[in-house]
């Protein structure tokens, strides 16, 4: 299959950074994109630029969402929108772990729960599950967010197989270090600052490449399916190897 085998497209996460990408993208090619994002403003501005279909949503309000989702017929589904909160599960509040996995987690669950069964019917889809290299790897802090990314990993491939001898794919993408507004939004630090920390005098991909790379799986012919792919800068390495000395001796 390729973007001409579908017609419609639906991205959570989409009023900034990769959400935004993927609209546009979508958009150059073809498809009806429904964009579901919380900040209207945003949202209006990106409609206004592409032509998608804006829905200003708290992909939390499990109730409107499937409201929303039961009306829609969708072809691509990218599951994008998501929140990070840095810490360790002993300095986390209930708060920082409900917020995580009410959106992170649950909202991603019950869209494909509803989307899912169309594309089924139908036979022909595309899930794009947009995780991180923190459900893949340990590194320091972001407990919270490494666990929920993990789910999304299990689930992108539990999918495969209950989708089997249907015409649809599942496809994880699995981002580093990539450019857009996850830093100054979810860690506590103006805009100026992330950039500073995180971006200044590194080289990292941009949610245009991450459209770029959603686009390359999709225009696969309908029996290849990618299954994941990481994608992080050239000069990151994931992972890596802690150990201490003990204390008492």
């Amino acid at each position: 299959m390729s973007f001409s085998d579908y017609r419609t497209a639906l991205v959570t996460g989409a009023s900034a950074g990769m959400g935004a990408a993927l609209v546009e993208r979508f958009c150059k090619e073809g498809l009806t994109v429904h964009a579901i994002a919380r900040r209207q403003d945003r949202l209006e501005e990106l409609a206004a630029r592409t032509g998608c279909i804006p829905h200003a949503l708290d992909m939390t309000d499990i109730d409107s969402l499937t409201r929303l989702l039961r009306g829609l017929e969708i072809d691509v589904l990218v599951n994008n929108a998501g929140a990070g909160r840095a810490g360790s599960i002993p300095s986390a509040s209930a708060e920082d772990i409900d917020a995580l996995v009410d959106l992170n987690v649950r909202s991603v669950l019950h869209t494909v729960r509803t989307v899912l069964p169309g594309m089924m019917e139908r036979d022909r889809g595309h899930i794009i599950n947009i995780s991180s290299i923190a459900g893949h790897y340990n590194f320091a802090g972001n407990t919270i967010y490494h666990a929920t990314k993990a789910a999304i990993h299990m689930l992108s491939r539990q999918l495969r197989v209950d989708v089997l001898g249907k015409r649809i794919r599942v496809t994880e993408i699995c981002p580093g270090r990539t450019e857009t507004e996850i830093f100054d939004r979810n860690h506590g630090v103006t805009k100026d600052e992330a950039r500073e920390k995180f971006y200044e005098g590194y080289e990292v991909p941009s949610a245009s490449h991450i459209a770029d790379i959603a686009a390359f799986a999709i225009n696969l012919p309908s029996y290849v399916n990618i299954g994941l792919i990481e994608v992080t800068p050239t000069f990151q390495v994931p992972g890596g190897l802690t150990t201490l000395k003990s204390k008492t001796q």
